[in-house]
């Protein structure tokens, strides 16, 4: 454990990071996009958008999104529907467990939570289908939470960032970065940073020909400083078990 602070620390020790919050965070209020699910900070609109983005390109989500809030406005609508109409209304989006988790949560959310969104990880960590990205979300963007949300736009503004060259496919990399956002968070408006990293991820900093020219943080990018940006992240393939076949005598 012990290790693995002192690894964490070894990235944030000597990085700016109130000029990088202020950099980061005067980009997004300028930059971000119009988002349905941006109109507020209602914890269960944030819930709803984050699990249909999960594996779904914005574009793609949008006018699903806008079609089954207005079915489903709020938990009590949700939770009280039949599990095949919440079907319906997914139907085109793919990845039908996620609506039944969701629907199953918002149960749970319904009946212990008098329909109120948890607003502390223990709690939220315990619904279904909610893993630490969307726990991270939620409690960030809803309830001005200072937790980190690591998803792979995060993870890849982050490796670059700070010329981080772990294998993003391992927990403990994850965690990584969980840590080194608790380090430079900022906690006056973790809901703006949170999806300020994920928007740098998904209009900036790109899988490809990253767009550094026009980066806002480019300044403090370890990985643009070495020239090796658009090799980062690193992501290792799963070893491929080979399968021999062998003649046996009888």
């Amino acid at each position: 454990m012990a290790k693995q602070q002192e690894q964490h620390k070894q990235y944030t020790a000597a990085f700016a990071v109130q000029e990088f919050q202020n950099q980061l965070l005067y980009w997004f209020e300028r930059q971000q996009r119009d988002l349905p699910w941006r109109q507020n900070r209602d914890a269960y609109r944030v819930w709803v958008s984050e699990i249909m983005l999960q594996q779904t390109r914005v574009d793609t989500v949008i006018p699903f999104y806008e079609r089954f809030m207005e079915r489903f406005p709020t938990i009590s609508h949700l939770a009280e529907a039949d599990i095949e109409e919440v079907y319906k209304y997914w139907e085109g989006l793919g990845y039908y467990s996620r609506a039944r988790n969701l629907h199953s949560a918002v149960k749970e959310v319904q009946e212990n939570y008098s329909g109120t969104v948890p607003d502390t990880p223990e709690e939220i960590h315990k619904l279904k289908g909610v893993g630490p990205y969307t726990a991270g979300a939620i409690l960030s963007i809803a309830y001005g939470v200072p937790e980190p949300a690591v998803d792979g736009n995060v993870m890849r503004v982050l490796s670059r960032i700070f010329l981080i060259e772990e294998d993003i496919m391992k927990v403990k990399t994850r965690k990584l970065f969980e840590d080194i956002i608790r380090d430079i968070i900022a906690r006056q408006n973790p809901s703006f940073f949170n999806q300020a990293l994920m928007e740098l991820g998904a209009l900036i900093c790109i899988p490809r020909s990253p767009r550094c020219a026009v980066c806002p943080v480019a300044a403090h990018c370890r990985a643009r400083q070495e020239g090796v940006q658009e090799s980062l992240p690193v992501k290792k393939k799963a070893k491929q078990v080979r399968v021999q076949e062998m003649a046996v005598a009888s």
